[in-house]
């Protein structure tokens, strides 16, 4: 008889593996790639650090004599901390570039037990062949999320790495207790600290003539004064205020609330603790949030501002209402003659102010056109643009004729003015059932990005008008693009984002173009893209 056919085993790839190599192909990651790997500075004296020492040292004592590799990173995937006794296993990850600092974002390196489980904030096993790069196929490693039992902010990671075949149904209930255990003192290490800000507060509220908040994380103390002071809307703003000085340290802001005064917040962090003791100093003086007194001008004036930023209010809002308005984007639309016809006979006359829209659209023979009638223009002229590096090439000539500028700042800038302005958008609408927006919304609102800027927040709130006509608008009543509230963003990866979106818009729109501008590759451009939210 003939012998049986020899039975072959095929492991079965999970779906979350599968899912993580078709990310690793979509950032641009090859399998025979070299890791790129960047060395940052950890924050090795950080929460997280504190709360895992004492849990990490009894872990070695436990792991002592093995050959596995024990792993803590930071929520950007920074390695914090290393431990291995192998001296074989110490040169292989030596070998491979993992030391401290290094950052395994699944972005940058693909699958893999660090970068992994945080983008999918699940446990996760990485047998060998289950790395998407081949450099790191030599490690089998478990990852599992470190999550603050507080806020719920994802912390980090902790991976267990080196595993043999026979181990890995060992590893993941070992690697859950240490986090157990580490959640545990960041929960112990969060009480101490909002003591803290406790004991802060009341040391500054016997002051019955101060204002006085303290903002940490989950937790919000005001005194009487400021809550008579404040309202909702207003609460959301000065949560961002503080976000911003935590992350920058102490910080002096004048912030215009929803009644209309105008309040400077004095922020400085408390030591020892997460939060931020803030001074409301209101300016006594009642006035409009926007001084729209008369204004001394030189003209033309330039108005540069992002697109949804508000460049023609500004304009209109600087020549008055009597007014005529001319349009770059009617160029094609009427054709070139046409439109120089009628530049030319508003520019030669006398009358209202003139407003010429986008000129950053004006072909650089009408721009030479245009400023030579510019320069024996009888009317008071408005000139709107977006930013660039146009300014400075083909439409330098119009910039330099202006005698004033005003640069309209990103509504990504100021996400302390988010909430006022949402509430003031809802309330022009007039909507029959008068909806709200809670503390909630307004603070996830606050947090978005805004590449559209202000007519990206008019949408958004109309769109929630309309589906939501009464009652409290909760964040689960926002648009699903607009419901999460991201983790604060650095201040290093906000310019970070805000030099590729100008290189971006510089190169109209051409990603080769702006990756050429900025040094990288396109596939690093798209890489860098996905991790800030460039759309």
């Amino acid at each position: 008889m003939p012998a049986a056919p020899e039975k072959l085993h095929v492991r079965r790839i999970s779906p979350d593996i599968e899912s993580s190599w078709a990310r690793s192909r979509l950032n641009g990651l090859h399998e025979d790639d070299r890791p790129q790997l960047v060395q940052g500075t950890p924050a090795r004296d950080g929460s997280l650090a504190r709360a895992a020492a004492p849990v990490l040292e009894q872990a070695r004592a436990e792991l002592a004599g093995t050959s596995l590799v024990l792993v803590l990173a930071d929520c950007e995937a920074r390695l914090l901390s290393i431990h291995c006794e192998d001296r074989s296993m110490r040169g292989a990850l030596d070998g491979a570039g993992l030391v401290l600092g290094v950052e395994l974002g699944e972005d940058q390196v693909g699958t893999n037990a660090v970068g992994t489980p945080l983008e999918i904030r699940q446990p996760l096993t990485v047998r060998k062949d289950d790395h998407f790069m081949e450099a790191f196929r030599r490690f089998g490693c478990h990852g599992h999320p470190v999550v603050h039992p507080i806020t719920r902010r994802l912390e980090g990671v902790l991976d267990l790495g080196g595993i043999r075949d026979h181990e890995y149904s060992l590893v993941p209930a070992f690697v859950r207790r240490l986090v157990r255990d580490i959640e545990e003192r960041l929960l112990l290490d969060s009480t101490r600290r909002q003591q803290r800000l406790l004991a802060a507060f009341q040391a500054a509220s016997r002051d019955h003539r101060r204002r006085v908040l303290v903002v940490g994380q989950g937790l919000v103390l005001a005194d009487p004064p400021a809550l008579a002071l404040l309202q909702p809307a207003d609460h959301a703003a000065v949560r961002a205020c503080a976000d911003g000085a935590r992350e920058m340290g102490a910080a002096t802001l004048r912030l215009p609330l929803l009644s209309g005064r105008t309040v400077t917040l004095r922020c400085v962090p408390v030591d020892g603790s997460d939060g931020v003791l803030i001074d409301i100093v209101a300016d006594e003086r009642e006035g409009s949030l926007v001084d729209v007194g008369e204004v001394t001008l030189d003209w033309p004036l330039l108005v540069v501002g992002e697109p949804g930023s508000g460049r023609t209010t500004e304009a209109q809002r600087a020549v008055g209402r009597n007014r005529s308005t001319l349009d770059a984007t009617d160029v094609l639309r009427q054709g070139e003659q046409a439109w120089i016809t009628r530049m030319t006979e508003l520019l030669a006359l006398e009358g209202p102010p003139l407003i010429i829209e986008n000129i950053q659209l004006l072909s650089e023979p009408l721009t030479a056109l245009l400023a030579s009638r510019l320069r024996r223009a009888r009317r008071r002229t408005t000139l709107t643009s977006t930013p660039g590096e146009h300014l400075d090439g083909p439409h330098a000539s119009l910039v330099a004729l202006c005698n004033a500028r005003r640069d309209l700042v990103p509504l990504r800038r100021r996400p302390y003015e988010v909430p006022r302005l949402a509430e003031h958008m809802l309330a022009d609408l007039d909507v029959p059932g008068r909806p709200r927006f809670t503390a909630d919304s307004l603070r996830v609102l606050a947090t978005q990005p805004w590449p559209g800027n202000l007519a990206e927040l008019r949408r958004v709130v109309a769109t929630v008008a309309s589906t939501r006509p009464e009652g409290d608008i909760a964040p689960s009543d926002l648009p699903a693009s607009h419901r999460d509230a991201p983790a604060p963003a650095s201040p290093f990866r906000q310019a970070e984002r805000e030099v590729i979106v100008a290189a971006i818009e510089a190169a109209g729109g051409n990603k080769l173009r702006a990756a050429r501008a900025l040094s990288m590759s396109r596939s690093t451009l798209y890489n860098r893209m996905r991790v800030l939210r460039i759309t």
